[in-house]
């Protein structure tokens, strides 16, 4: 047997084409080698009873595993479903896991094509009496509803909960979340908030990520009226939602590292920018949203409660919405690593007042250098000229930018020009060139022209501007002396 599993993966799988396909799912249980081979070998099908019998097949595999391992305790499960298996099987072997003192939990469900007249998926709820379970990661295709109003604290020893599922149902999650006393890492995705004034309360959390429902594209749904977090011990935060009228409790002192994505509609943009016409019809009825765009001011609270991280990473909507506040922004003493999301129809005014609140910040990362320019720009850029030129910039002790998505326009080059002419501390500079999408620079006269404006830029600065390329343009580069 050890002979036969050093042979290439292209070989067994040959062989294990060869085997019926239950024969062929038998062999994941030889050894770790054999676990997922069977599942890259492709199985013709020839219509639904074979498929049925495939679902069968992998029923009948998964009872025979866990039936010749009696009451033995169980570790770690991992189930993948396939398609069809209805959600009571499914419950079933979780059971038997929890009943065997399972800790490690990780499930991977699809019940699209399950003839059942249950609108959505819900847990069992014995899985909510573990005493055991410490980590559960559970994916689903459907909407997952898996709330018990008297399941009080019943998972003493959950560290770990990661949801995402088409929409989570979980009740009120001000009494969701301490159900689990010893969580430390909660990652929610496709959150449905059942309340507009939500808390998030936990004195063990210590990592979270949160994205709301009004994350998914094409989707329209409902800004919080208030959201709050109490958590003391946070130490990460990943935070992606609609913009909250208020934020009136933010308790994380001890915040090292922050992503917060605050979502605005278009509708909302233009109320921000003033341009909105009052006979203007606007699509999922953005055009009612006057009274929370008053309110988006608040964020400032946000921003305090998050002044002591190290690492913070903004989207492109939040500084836009950030321009609401720009005069009133806390001081970061603690940031050295400031990511920054630009897009050509998001504005960048909040910028000169983080960098000058940033007074020691080391590195800036630009996924983006394009944005929406108005007369409140700021002096970060060079998009119209200004009598301080430059002011914020030179204040900024940065030390190293990383400019991502590179396009080759002159207006990129422009701004570079401009950070390289009024960052005094700045030593490095690292420009990728964007290789998903069309740019200029496979346009031979222009990157020629770019490039001799980047050996020039190397001979007139102290900084190190260094382009990172891809394919097209490596030779080039490559001979040049760029990479």
């Amino acid at each position: 047997m050890d002979r036969i599993s050093n042979l290439p993966d292209e070989v067994l799988c040959h062989i294990l084409s060869l085997l019926p396909t239950k024969d062929s799912a038998l062999t994941s249980a030889l050894s770790k080698r054999w676990l997922n081979l069977w599942k890259l070998v492709p199985h013709p099908e020839k219509g639904k009873g074979e498929r049925d019998e495939i679902r069968q097949s992998f029923v009948d595999f998964v009872d025979s595993v866990l039936a010749r391992q009696g009451d033995s305790p169980v570790e770690k499960f991992t189930l993948k479903c396939i398609t069809g298996i209805h959600p009571d099987i499914v419950n079933r072997w979780i059971r038997n896991v929890v009943q065997r003192g399972v800790s490690d939990l990780t499930l991977n469900t699809d019940f699209s094509y399950t003839n059942t007249d249950e609108d959505g998926y819900r847990l069992p709820e014995e899985m909510f009496c573990s005493k055991t379970l410490v980590t559960l990661r559970l994916r689903s295709e459907n909407c997952v509803d898996w709330w018990h109003p008297d399941m009080g604290s019943s998972l003493p020893m959950l560290k770990k909960l990661d949801i995402n599922s088409e929409v989570i149902f979980c009740g009120e999650i001000e009494e969701f979340v301490p159900s689990f006393p010893a969580l430390e890492d909660l990652r929610m995705s496709n959150m449905e908030w059942p309340e507009l004034d939500v808390t998030v309360s936990s004195e063990s959390i210590r990592k979270l990520s949160l994205h709301g429902t009004g994350c998914e594209p094409m989707k329209f749904w409902q800004n919080p009226k208030s959201f709050s977090f109490d958590t003391p011990s946070l130490l990460s935060l990943n935070y992606s939602e609609l913009v909250a009228e208020d934020y009136p409790v933010v308790n994380m002192e001890n915040l090292l590292e922050a992503r917060i994505n605050l979502i605005v509609t278009d509708g909302q943009i233009k109320r921000l920018r003033g341009t909105l016409d009052d006979d203007e019809e606007l699509k999922d009825g953005e055009a009612e949203e006057g009274d929370v765009v008053l309110h988006f001011g608040n964020v400032v609270k946000l921003m305090y409660g998050i002044r002591n991280v190290r690492k913070l990473c903004l989207p492109a909507d939040t500084l836009e919405v950030l321009s609401q506040c720009c005069e009133s922004m806390p001081v970061f003493n603690n940031i050295i690593f400031l990511g920054v999301t630009s897009e050509p129809n998001r504005v960048w005014q909040a910028m000169p007042g983080l960098l000058r609140n940033c007074p020691h910040l080391e590195t800036i990362i630009f996924q983006g250098l394009l944005h929406h320019v108005t007369d409140k720009c700021g002096d970060a850029c060079p998009c119209i000229s200004w009598e301080d030129k430059g002011r914020s910039l030179t204040s900024c002790p940065v030390k190293m930018i990383e400019i991502q998505g590179f396009r080759g326009t002159m207006k990129e080059m422009t701004m570079i020009k401009h950070f390289l002419d009024y960052l005094p501390c700045l030593k490095l500079m690292k420009i990728y060139i964007e290789e998903h999408e069309p740019t200029q620079l496979r346009n031979r006269e222009v990157s020629n022209l770019v490039l001799e404006m980047f050996e020039l830029y190397n001979k007139l600065s102290s900084c190190d501007v260094q382009l990172l390329a891809s394919d097209f343009l490596d030779e080039k580069l490559t001979a040049q002396g760029y990479i």
